[in-house]
């Protein structure tokens, strides 16, 4: 029987409660050596809903699991036609406050480096650089049987010669670009094979119930190892592939500092949570390091 993955968890009543004051996100970046690891909190101000916070994608969306996708053709016709439609609108996001403090943070040497574990592509737009993708990324698309990657733009080209007409109106947009649409919206959708071999198409993503590729761990790993501190942004940690990191931050001794509105998974390992909106929270984090986000002249913030 085949399992389906960790969706969501239950905040245990001993979990320590967040402040509101992120003085302490801006001493850790003063000290400097710093690891960001960013969930889909990050991008909800860039119109991208996350998945478990208020109004998030799983209360109406439950994620395309790995092991549907490659066993039932059906399910494959689903999530390209939901994918087609949500990465004609993924694709006009922009990156918010949020992204911007990442890449201002790093550009002043206060980073060890980036680890997200979304796949919008969001922190390279606003600037970031080497930026680690634990999950892989909407714009590439690879081929189960061959291996050969391909950029998503010329999937999305065939796939509009191939499905003319498909204009339905989706319910949303979530996390993982995937729209919600009915099985009669979807209807005949055409799936197109690999060019080279003929075989299974997939976009170059981790989905559910699917392992991060081993290196892409130890690379990781190695990050938090030579790093001062670990900076969760956005995310609930509900899921090991990033919760293991904060297990490892704080086993190493190392202050663990969380930016989440809501409780998360790995408070228990964190120095502190601070429940603020990203954008805010992280701008005035910079106000008070002297660093511009916009390419305006920052002041320090008034204490």
């Amino acid at each position: 029987m085949r399992m389906r993955p960790t969706l969501s968890w239950t905040p245990a009543e001993d979990l320590p409660p967040g402040t509101t004051d992120p003085e302490p996100v801006a001493d850790a970046l003063r000290t400097g050596g710093v690891l960001v690891l960013s969930g889909a909190g990050i991008s909800t101000e860039s119109g991208i809903p996350d998945y478990r916070g208020e109004g998030g994608s799983l209360s109406r969306h439950v994620p395309m699991t790995y092991q549907d996708f490659t066993a039932d053709p059906r399910a494959r016709r689903r999530y390209w036609a939901r994918s087609h439609l949500g990465w004609r609108t993924f694709g006009r996001a922009r990156p918010n406050a949020g992204h911007r403090a990442v890449a201002a943070f790093a550009r002043h040497g206060l980073l060890k480096g980036v680890i997200t574990q979304n796949v919008d592509g969001l922190h390279q737009a606003a600037g970031s650089e080497g930026v680690v993708e634990l999950h892989g990324s909407l714009d590439r698309v690879v081929c189960l049987s061959c291996g050969a990657f391909s950029p998503r733009r010329v999937l999305a080209r065939r796939l509009e010669e191939a499905n003319p007409g498909f204009e339905p109106v989706a319910a949303g947009i979530n996390p993982d670009g995937d729209a919600d649409l009915t099985d009669a919206q979807v209807g005949d959708f055409r799936v197109l094979p690999c060019t080279v071999c003929g075989g299974i198409l997939k976009p170059d993503v981790v989905f559910f119930g699917e392992a991060v590729p081993p290196r892409r761990v130890e690379h990781c790993r190695t990050l938090v190892r030579e790093s001062a501190s670990l900076l969760v942004l956005g995310s609930s940690l509900t899921v090991m592939s990033g919760l293991r990191f904060v297990r490892q931050a704080a086993q190493d001794g190392k202050p663990v500092l969380i930016v989440n509105r809501d409780p998360t998974r790995g408070d228990r390992h964190a120095l502190t949570r601070v429940a603020l909106p990203l954008g805010a929270a992280l701008t005035t984090v910079a106000a008070r390091l002297g660093i511009s986000v916009d390419g305006r002249a920052a002041g320090r913030e008034q204490s």
